[in-house]
């Protein structure tokens, strides 16, 4: 099968490079000229523009921004939809509104191609690894034509719905992971004021009912102030706006997940948006009135 990929950041560039080990036929466009050459020098062809992407390609996978970038790139003038043959399957796997989402797949419909929202949860680790779990919005047909290449990406791949649904997923995902990673701060710097050692008691507690991927994964970036960005604050604050506008959409309560975004807000307007979002526990330190040492060497 011949892909197409657009969209070569933390997330991106990886779940490329797993698509060309699986023997896929890749090619890759993006904004950032760096990660094309380090992709192109694995084996990927470099698309000139969308057009040179989108013609020919059986399917083509977006992993952008957000939701004006992806109108943009899919619906624009000159954009994928614009050039993809009929039959194309286009798989955005960015996390964006799910009326984006709606939109895009009302519009390949009218080209004779097929549209997946499939966004991913599995953080810079899971892209590196293959091992996303993909969460797929749209037809099930469209799916199953392009479910080898999200095999190539991902090892959880889960149809939930219409065009939209993967979307909706994600934004539960995100107040999922936003609200455990607050209470895990929270936790931390309890441990570490009442004089505990953190790193034996996080040890403990994943062997109990309060074990997860985000204990195992972030409490150790917390205890050794690691905030190196696999997820960063800035991006995990835009995805508590999609929470936030579908909770509102359908008169559902989601109380922490606007005190998250509160918190989240807070560590982008004092400068720490690029961190990864495990630094919303330099904002519980902060305060508690206890300060340390920033990933940067800062305070």
């Amino acid at each position: 099968m011949r892909v197409g990929f657009v969209g070569l950041g933390i997330m991106g560039k990886p779940m490329a490079r797993n698509l060309l080990r699986a023997g896929f036929e890749v090619t890759v466009f993006s904004r950032s000229p760096g990660p094309v050459e380090e992709v192109v020098a694995d084996g990927a062809r470099r698309a000139t523009s969308l057009a040179d992407l989108a013609a020919g390609r059986d399917v083509v996978i977006t992993m952008i921004l957000d939701s004006p970038d992806v109108e943009a790139v899919v619906l624009g003038a000159d954009g994928i939809l614009d050039h993809a043959d009929p039959g194309t399957v286009i798989v955005d796997m960015s996390t964006v509104r799910p009326e984006t989402a709606r939109k895009v797949a009302a519009a390949a419909a009218a080209k004779g191609c097929g549209a997946l929202d499939a966004p991913v949860s599995g953080g810079d680790v899971g892209a590196r690894e293959g091992t996303l779990s993909i969460m797929v919005g749209g037809e099930a047909a469209d799916l199953e034509r392009a479910r080898p290449v999200l095999e190539a990406m991902g090892t959880t791949i889960e149809h939930v719905g219409p065009a939209g649904a993967g979307q909706t997923v994600k934004a539960a995902n995100q107040l999922i992971i936003s609200g455990t990673l607050a209470v895990l701060a929270e936790a931390v710097v309890m441990l570490e004021a009442c004089g505990v050692d953190p790193t034996t008691a996080l040890r403990v507690l994943d062997g109990g009912m309060a074990q997860s991927r985000i204990l195992e994964r972030k409490g150790p970036q917390m205890v050794e102030r690691r905030f190196d960005p696999g997820f960063r604050v800035d991006l995990h604050l835009k995805d508590m706006g999609i929470v936030l506008a579908t909770a509102r959409e359908r008169d559902v309560a989601v109380p922490v997940a606007g005190l998250v975004t509160q918190l989240l807000a807070s560590l982008q307007a004092t400068g720490r948006g690029t961190l990864d979002h495990s630094a919303l526990f330099l904002l519980t330190e902060e305060l508690s009135g206890r300060r340390s040492e920033r990933s940067d060497g800062s305070r």
